[in-house]
């Protein structure tokens, strides 16, 4: 979940961008949207300067906005959130390993890049340098060579691992506190499903404010989970959280989409 989110309008912007229906978001919809959560129209307007300058957003016709190629990449892997079920295969015990030596420890900024990727691909450090997942994603260890690369981490080795010693395999396995995962699937399903139940009760910006702050979490969630094969996790647990993510979310477009149209409408 978003913390003290006042003071990161550019993390929210970006948010809003990732999720607008269509792919574009207006300057007037952005300042409406973060005023929600306390932030002030002239840090809406630097912000969305900033991350033009940067080229993570660029102009998508007049007073517009969509993700600039700076933040292509990653938005792409967020946006695929709803269709998570869909990577994954059967396990058959394998492994998929990724060896970074070559960076090396000294560039913070490529080491903090090399380190989300990795996380968002669902890799554990095994041994110094060695980053291990299950290999039971769709496409193999091709398909997570080229995600990684797409991702600014070309310099590692990525290569399948079968036949672990016992030590290793062992090691390996306990990466993942899968049981925890577990729970957390039940358990914030059930808060999704019980917010839904108690929404329509709520003032129109307290439900945009609410709905926004635990679907962020939520699919924060599902973008970075190690999507495990069974039986490491209750994989059935996972998808009925997809599902109820799902559901949260299209909840939460038709509150936020209702209260922007009536607020510009207002202005």
């Amino acid at each position: 979940m978003i913390r003290n989110i006042s003071a990161q309008p550019r993390h929210l912007i970006l948010k809003l961008l990732v999720s607008a229906e269509g792919g574009t978001l207006s300057a007037r919809a952005a300042v409406a949207a973060c005023a929600l959560f306390g932030i002030r129209e002239n840090s809406v307007r630097v912000a969305l300067v900033r991350l033009s300058a940067a080229g993570m957003i660029e102009g998508a016709g007049r007073g517009s906005y969509r993700i600039g190629p700076g933040g292509a990449t990653l938005a792409e892997e967020v946006r695929t959130w709803r269709k998570v079920e869909s990577r994954v295969r059967p396990w058959r015990g394998g492994w998929v390993a990724v060896h970074v030596s070559a960076l090396g420890r000294t560039d913070r900024a490529a080491l903090r890049q090399r380190d989300r990727a990795l996380e968002l691909l669902g890799f554990r450090e095994l041994e110094r340098d060695l980053f291990v997942r299950p290999d039971n994603l769709v496409g193999g260890v091709g398909d997570v060579r080229d995600r990684l690369l797409a991702l600014g981490v070309g310099e590692a080795a990525v290569f399948g691992a079968t036949e672990l010693d016992a030590e290793r395999e062992a090691r390996a396995r306990a990466l993942w506190n899968g049981a925890q995962l577990t729970r957390t699937y039940v358990k914030t399903r059930e808060k999704l499903q019980r917010w839904l139940r108690r929404s329509p009760g709520l003032e129109p910006d307290e439900a945009a404010r609410e709905s926004f702050l635990l679907g962020n979490d939520a699919i924060r969630r599902l973008v970075f989970d190690p999507l495990l094969p069974e039986p490491m996790v209750d994989v059935r647990a996972r998808r009925a959280f997809v599902e109820a993510v799902v559901e949260f979310d299209r909840a939460g477009h038709a509150i936020w989409r209702d209260l922007i149209s009536s607020q510009l409408e207002a202005a």
